[in-house]
């Protein structure tokens, strides 16, 4: 019961988390116009990492660790059907952004210069994510209370 509990305190703390940290990278992001600007970028972008890491732990073992409602519920809900797609929604739109800032923390550990170019569309993706997160909690809201449930 004790684990339980603080599973669930542990997903939902990751909400604000990641939340504040994908809309500090997207911030971040669109006032970079130099590799001097990258630290703050790299910043949100761990927090980001780390609560995704959290999302992700904490979520599969409240779905399929036997912790919750169990995993047969979950599988058999139209609405966790519709979270998981938003996830992997994002995850997807994280693909460029991820790629993009592993190759600037390379080039920066090796003093090579770096292309900022691509920031201000990095910032954008990062805003569709967050909104996707705050549709992906309607999600959440409506699959705990039962809400469209087959």
């Amino acid at each position: 019961m004790l684990l339980r509990w603080l599973l669930a305190t542990l997903h939902l703390l990751a909400l604000p988390l990641g939340l504040a940290a994908i809309s500090y990278r997207s911030q971040a992001l669109r006032r970079t116009r130099s590799a001097a600007d990258l630290p703050a970028v790299f910043r949100a972008d761990n927090l980001w990492g780390a609560a995704a890491a959290l999302w992700i732990v904490t979520g599969l073992l409240r779905a399929f660790g036997g912790f919750e409602k169990g995993s047969a519920y979950y599988l058999h809900d139209r609405v966790f059907h519709i979270k998981m797609d938003l996830f992997v929604l994002i995850l997807l739109f994280e693909v460029w952004p991820m790629a993009t800032l592993i190759r600037w923390r390379m080039k920066l550990r090796r003093a090579a210069p770096v292309d900022t170019s691509p920031a201000a569309a990095l910032a954008r993706i990062s805003t569709v994510q967050a909104v996707l997160v705050v549709i992906m909690v309607f999600a959440a809201t409506a699959l705990a209370r039962g809400y469209f449930y087959e």
